[in-house]
């Protein structure tokens, strides 16, 4: 089989991982930047260039698309999958989960459970109504295009809310005001979902006088056994997306398991570190096996 990485840094750590264990598993592997392929449309069919060459051959794709180039980069998993190419993680999966509002939307729709979270158009005057929608300070208030823990605000009073709505609004940026969880103390879980199995779980606690539980941001990670609900949770909390390589990131609180966010680029390095499993070569598994069970006429068009 020949599978391709799609990531923009060779060197990360994950990256490096999933290459190593395609080239064990006896596959060819090449790393593909996909901020550099040039998108052919044509009535011929579709076709990518990379660095003024063809890629053909592709039997397989692992995306690891970052959250500043989603359009782009998703726009090149799609074209991978018209060409026939099995990719572990579908475009639309991506999209889907980018979006942090949509989300969560469709984790409510599924009845999956979550921090009640309210969203709002920039209203003037709104956002004592938005704050005591749910529950009232102390609020977290999130930017829907943050990443790994930035963009996100705890405000512990009301005044502090409001100043900080306002102050988003101001800006014209996006947000969505979420229940504080008090037992979760800072802490989280990381459930990693590989075709409706959960591979490896740790819990994360932020560092000392710090809400946010990321690694990024100094966190700690520690293997963790999930109960059966939490189990549960991630597994739905990724099906409901369409993904099947997923980071669910759960809340423990009073009333059960609580669907924070659903990664679809989940980082491989504080999973493997924290657990000691070969994330990297259950997620090789599970694109041998889709390409297997590909149409052979999808296969062979790509060979």
């Amino acid at each position: 089989m020949k599978i391709a990485i799609l990531s923009r840094n060779p060197k990360l750590y994950s990256t490096r991982r999933l290459f190593e264990e395609i080239k064990k598993a006896g596959h060819e592997a090449l790393i593909v930047d996909h901020s550099l392929c040039d998108l052919i449309i044509e009535q011929n069919g579709p076709s990518i260039f990379y660095k003024g060459q063809l890629l053909e051959g592709i039997d397989a794709i692992i995306p690891r698309i970052g959250a500043s180039v989603t359009f782009y980069g998703t726009a090149v998993v799609r074209q991978f999958e018209l060409m026939g190419a099995f990719s572990a993680v579908t475009s639309q999966a991506i999209v889907r989960s980018r979006d942090k509002l949509r989300s969560l939307q469709i984790l409510s729709k599924n009845g999956l459970g979550m921090p009640k979270t309210a969203f709002t158009n920039f209203s003037k005057g709104g956002e004592k109504q938005l704050i005591g929608q749910v529950g009232g300070a102390p609020v977290i208030i999130k930017l829907l295009e943050g990443t790994q823990g930035l963009g996100v605000v705890l405000a512990e009073t009301k005044k502090a809310a409001q100043s900080v709505v306002e102050a988003f609004h101001g800006l014209k940026a996006r947000i969505i005001v979420q229940e504080y969880i008090k037992e979760a103390k800072g802490a989280d879980i990381r459930a990693f979902v590989v075709h409706g199995k959960v591979v490896g779980a740790m819990k994360r606690q932020g560092a000392e006088g710090e809400f946010r539980s990321n690694l990024h941001r100094g966190g700690v990670a520690t293997v963790i056994k999930l109960s059966r609900a939490e189990r549960q949770a991630a597994l739905n909390a990724a099906k409901a997306l369409g993904l099947d390589v997923a980071g669910v990131d759960l809340l423990q609180s009073d009333r059960g398991p609580l669907i924070l966010e659903v990664n679809s680029s989940p980082g491989l390095q504080g999973i493997e570190s924290a657990t000691g499993v070969n994330v990297a070569g259950e997620i090789i598994k599970y694109v041998e096996a889709g390409v297997r069970k590909m149409p052979t006429l999808k296969r062979d068009k790509n060979q």
